[in-house]
């Protein structure tokens, strides 16, 4: 049975990704999948950011705001944000949402915003959604110590809706602060609103996936988010690619 045959069928619906030995990860499998799996086939730089946000449409992604001279140091930035009454989300939270995981992290995800369990524990993909992220990111090797994971929007919005432009807005020196202190060597943005919060492009995540960009001198890959993921378990393929060039990235930068 070939490797892409094997390959296909694990991330189509299997529940959990496994590295094997190998120059790129390959997933342990079950049997019972074979069916399903052959049906399955896998598959710019960014511009400047100007100095302050500009009135967007709706759906339009917001730029993220110049960062001023002084950096806010760690535990001050985890304060502001706990104490944030930017934007009206501040009315409707359980608490803040800062992120999670190493702070000096060689790799930093990018989500789009809390959801239910994220609001009530106060930390980044916990739900189902963090499982299977997790899995992801166990299949090229890598565990919650070796990333710090942080969302778009700090607060959780009503009914899990998609982020509005004000509140993207409202939160984006957060996110700008948290990558310039971590200074990942890579980035990745799970989903569309994060993708096009850091890429100010409203291009579709199918386009924009395909290619590495760049974001303020670092590498910047685009993939689903765990969520969709989860919606759509034939797109898995094409998240495993996407895994495996962020690997390569990763592995070329060591």
């Amino acid at each position: 049975m070939s490797r892409q045959h094997l390959l296909l069928r694990e991330l189509g619906l299997a529940p959990r990704w496994r590295l094997r030995r190998g120059t790129e990860p390959e997933p342990v499998l079950t049997p019972a999948l074979a069916p399903v799996a052959a049906n399955l086939v896998p598959a710019a730089a960014a511009v400047p950011v100007p100095a302050a946000p500009v009135p967007q449409a709706e759906g339009m992604p917001v730029p993220l705001v110049a960062e001023p001279a002084a950096l806010p140091d760690w535990a001050d930035l985890q304060q502001q944000v706990a104490n944030c009454t930017a934007c009206g989300l501040c009315q409707t939270r359980t608490q803040t949402v800062f992120g999670k995981g190493n702070q000096r992290a060689r790799l930093m995800l990018v989500g789009e915003a809390p959801g239910a369990e994220e609001d009530k524990q106060g930390l980044p993909f916990v739900g189902k959604a963090g499982q299977l992220l997790d899995n992801m990111l166990a299949a090229i090797g890598l565990g919650q110590d070796d990333v710090f994971i942080a969302n778009v929007l700090k607060c959780r919005p009503p009914g899990n809706r998609n982020p509005a432009a004000d509140e993207m807005a409202a939160c984006a020196d957060y996110l700008r602060w948290q990558i310039a202190h971590v200074k990942p060597d890579v980035l990745v943005t799970l989903g569309r609103f994060a993708a096009h919060a850091l890429l100010q492009s409203d291009a579709a995540i199918g386009a924009l996936r395909r290619e590495t960009h760049q974001y303020q001198g670092i590498p910047l890959f685009v993939t689903f988010h765990p969520a969709y993921l989860l919606r759509s378990p034939g797109e898995k393929a094409k998240a495993w690619q996407d895994l495996l060039a962020i690997r390569r990235a990763l592995t070329k930068m060591a």
